[in-house]
């Protein structure tokens, strides 16, 4: 599913990109898209649609294994009685806070400064930028992109947490009660 979607965001990625770091370039996506299919073609729309899917498909992977993993984690050692006797609002808290997580734990590792400066410059591809910004260069200032990817995330797992619990969809089952909290209640 992350490869075809990359497919259709790579463009919009692009014309994003050129919006925002050349003032003055264009002022809507749609007249962005005009002007860099003038300058370079088709070729200007998926330049990095390949940094952009050794970059997505991992994150997302990332992202549904670690929220399920946070989800069991946090029911296990965190919620003091099972998920089958925690209301709805208290398993959205759960929903909410392995999200939000997983997301930071995913920006954390899949950093997307490497897609923004190749969109952004003609001509260069994925291994000339990262040689040029180096380990360094491709996490400075990761600060936005965490809080933005953890709220994304989030927001992510809460709508497809909700259709699942809507639709009564099956979830995951629950993991056991650790014996220690089971000899605390009781």
């Amino acid at each position: 599913a992350e490869f075809f979607a990359d497919i259709a965001l790579a463009p919009i990625e692009a014309a994003k990109v050129q919006i925002q770091t050349q003032p003055g370039y264009a002022n809507t996506l749609r007249d962005a898209a005009v002007k860099m299919y003038k300058e370079e073609g088709l070729k200007a729309f998926y330049k990095g649609v390949a940094p952009l899917w050794m970059r997505q498909i991992p994150y997302t992977m990332m992202k549904f294994a670690f929220f399920e993993r946070t989800v069991e984690a946090l029911y296990k050692f965190v919620v003091p009685k099972p998920r089958s006797e925690c209301s709805k609002p208290e398993q959205r808290v759960v929903t909410f806070a392995a999200g939000y997580i997983a997301g930071v734990f995913c920006a954390i590792v899949f950093y997307r400064a490497v897609v923004s400066v190749l969109n952004k410059e003609k001509g260069s591809c994925a291994s000339q930028v990262l040689k040029r910004l180096g380990f360094k260069g491709i996490w400075k200032e990761p600060f936005a992109c965490i809080i933005m990817a953890g709220t994304l995330t989030v927001l992510q797992w809460f709508i497809y947490d909700s259709m699942k619990v809507f639709f009564r969809l099956p979830r995951p089952p629950p993991p056991g009660m650790p014996e220690s909290l089971q000899r605390q209640l009781g």
